[in-house]
């Protein structure tokens, strides 16, 4: 594969372009000023052009790693082949392939995990995750724009954020205690979909708030 051609990019194009290779000396140097220096010499860049795509240290290389993965979805799963598929199997298929990206990284994947979750960049951290999981509801041709658009979005990224978290100590052949995980969330959230449909569909003339807090705090024997 050729290299980008970094000289007539701007910074922004910079960053993600540079960002696989930072992501992979981030597997030894962390997410640090030395492992942008190493992939931009691995790059044939130099080390202080390539400091200024992420001024924001830490978090804009990591960032960039997550736009840049976003761009290698949106080419590997293309709307022609997306629209072929069940849309359970379209979200399953753009978690996978992120899944399996991260998996070929995946101490970066840690180190960036542990960046992520430190208090001063828990508010970029949630901005990112809604993005991946508005990317991803997106791509597999949602359209909703009631509640349900934010709540597909809440509930696909903290899916996507828990997997992440099981893959990293993942020690299974080929991920597979990951993908279990994953499937057995998805699963969770089908079965929770259909009971919504059932509950707000038929019964929904005769629905009472009052009933519905009074059976959770008493259930029926």
């Amino acid at each position: 594969m050729d290299k980008p051609e970094y000289a007539s990019m701007t910074l922004d194009e910079m960053a993600q372009a540079l960002a696989p290779a930072v992501a992979d000396a981030a597997i030894f140097d962390g997410w640090t000023d030395k492992a942008v220096a190493s992939a931009a010499e691995f790059e044939g860049l130099d080390p202080d052009v390539a400091r200024l795509a992420y001024p924001g240290g830490a978090m804009d290389m990591i960032e960039a790693w997550i736009s840049a993965t976003d761009r290698a979805m949106a080419e590997a799963l293309p709307a022609e082949m997306i629209r072929q598929m069940g849309f359970s199997q379209r979200i399953r298929s753009l978690v996978v392939f992120r899944i399996e990206q991260a998996a070929k990284k995946r101490e970066a994947l840690r180190r960036a995990l542990v960046v992520m979750a430190m208090p001063q960049n828990a508010v970029r951290t949630a901005k990112l995750s809604w993005r991946t999981a508005d990317l991803m509801w997106r791509m597999a041709g949602d359209t909703a724009t009631d509640f349900n658009h934010y709540s597909k979005r809440a509930i696909l990224a903290s899916i996507y954020a828990a997997t992440l978290a099981v893959l990293v100590d993942d020690g299974s052949a080929n991920q597979a205690e990951t993908y279990a995980f994953l499937d057995r969330r998805l699963q969770d959230v089908a079965r929770f979909g259909k009971a919504k449909a059932k509950f707000t569909g038929a019964d929904r003339e005769h629905f009472s708030l009052a009933r519905l807090m009074g059976r959770l705090r008493y259930p029926a024997r």
